[in-house]
């Protein structure tokens, strides 16, 4: 009996992921990521959309792979306000990439304080359902958009073509942001941005001067609360970030050492 597509994609993922000794579901969610990073490549060659870039966690992990946290959701800007946005992704979505095919689902959420739209993008692979992604369809008024060349692996391996760049909020932005957002009044459930703020200046990628100047703009434009920020990690994420850095590999899982470590590196960015 002969095995249709998508059924062959089934088990290479299988395959791929056991070599590579990875997560098959997190394997499968690069593949989702890596498609959707094509189309919107593909959209801004034919003049679709002028610009876009990944934030949030999908960014990390187009960066830093299997050194970055694991995440489910596709963080996106794009420019123009909400409904714009909206129009713009749907008419992106539509081009397709490869054999990959993609669809809008009904319904969505808006998030007043990040101005954001939180809605599903089902993806098809031949026809056949291969995963659905959240994906946070946020304003695309970044200063710096780097340019990066996805650090996934497993992806190749399987067969698809994967896009040799993707662009992505600009890392020292995007720690200002972080940084922001894990010291502010609506920072609860935010734990993991103090992991990746460490895991970026531990992989050697932090511009502490950039950052700062980053952090200053971006606490002044947001205005709720001061820089430089209090530092204190609340004592309801000790057992989040112990998962985290475990599950990331960090150099400790001790809470009292990442406190310290984080409150040493916030300290030499405020004074460079």
């Amino acid at each position: 009996m002969t095995t249709n597509p998508a059924e062959r994609l089934e088990k290479t993922l299988a395959r791929v992921a056991r070599e590579h000794g990875l997560d098959q579901e997190r394997l499968r969610r690069w593949v989702s990521f890596l498609a959707l990073c094509g189309v919107l490549e593909r959209a801004m060659e034919i003049g679709v959309i002028d610009t876009y870039y990944l934030k949030g966690g999908v960014a990390m992990e187009m960066r830093y792979a299997r050194a970055a946290r694991t995440t489910k959701d596709f963080d996106l800007g794009l420019t123009g306000n909400r409904p714009e946005r909206l129009r713009r992704l749907a008419e992106v979505l539509q081009l397709g990439f490869d054999d990959f095919r993609f669809r809008l689902k009904a319904g969505q959420h808006e998030m007043e304080l990040a101005d954001t739209i939180r809605l599903e993008v089902a993806i098809e692979y031949r026809t056949r359902a291969w995963q659905t992604i959240e994906v946070d369809l946020g304003p695309g008024d970044a200063r710096e958009v780097d340019v990066v060349t996805p650090a996934i692996e497993g992806v190749a391996e399987m067969g698809i073509p994967v896009t040799p760049q993707v662009r992505c909020l600009g890392i020292n932005e995007q720690v200002a942001q972080k940084l922001h957002a894990c010291t502010g009044p609506h920072k609860e459930g935010r734990a993991r941005d103090v992991l990746d703020i460490l895991v970026v200046n531990m992989l050697g990628r932090l511009d502490r001067v950039r950052a700062r100047a980053a952090a200053v703009r971006i606490f002044a434009e947001r205005n709720t609360h001061a820089f430089p920020p209090d530092t204190a990690i609340p004592a309801e994420w000790n057992a989040e970030l112990e998962t985290l850095a475990e599950e990331l590999g960090y150099r400790t899982t001790d809470v009292t050492e990442i406190q310290k470590e984080f409150s040493d590196l916030v300290a030499a960015i405020v004074r460079v």
